[in-house]
């Protein structure tokens, strides 16, 4: 006999982006009504998790001089391309080019002389200067 888990797998289906099922509910996964429940706290700890490796590897696997960096600097990149995603971050061209070439200062620099920077205030500000410091 299948087990209840089993079932709702099956009857449920799953779906790894929101849809509206048909009662008109925004829903995630095995039928997850997001709508009315949301996620928990421990649930979206799980995901950021999920997302900070994801994002690790995907800039790991860009810039061959990611693991070179310190602890700090990477920890900078993963926050701007958590926020921004890869896409708008591999547009910084001017703050990669630094960073190829270990000049943090000038790498700084760039973030702040953004779109990004005015977007999210003391955010860019706090981690220019993390990745000035290292």
């Amino acid at each position: 006999m299948i087990d209840l888990i089993e079932q709702l797998k099956i009857d449920e289906g799953f779906r790894s982006k929101p849809y509206k099922c048909t009662g008109g509910k925004w829903t995630i996964g095995y039928g997850r009504n997001i709508a009315d429940n949301g996620i928990t706290k421990e649930e979206a700890e799980i995901l950021l998790y999920n997302d900070v490796g994801l994002v690790t590897n995907e800039l790991s696997g860009t810039f061959s001089w990611f693991y070179g960096l310190s602890k700090i600097r990477k920890s900078v990149l993963i926050n701007m391309a958590f926020n921004l995603g890869m896409p708008r971050l591999k547009a910084f061209k001017r703050m990669i080019a630094a960073l190829g070439v270990n000049d943090y200062e000038e790498a700084a620099r760039q973030m702040l002389d953004s779109k990004w920077a005015n977007q999210v205030g003391d955010r860019a500000t706090r981690l220019a200067n993390q990745m000035i410091d290292g």
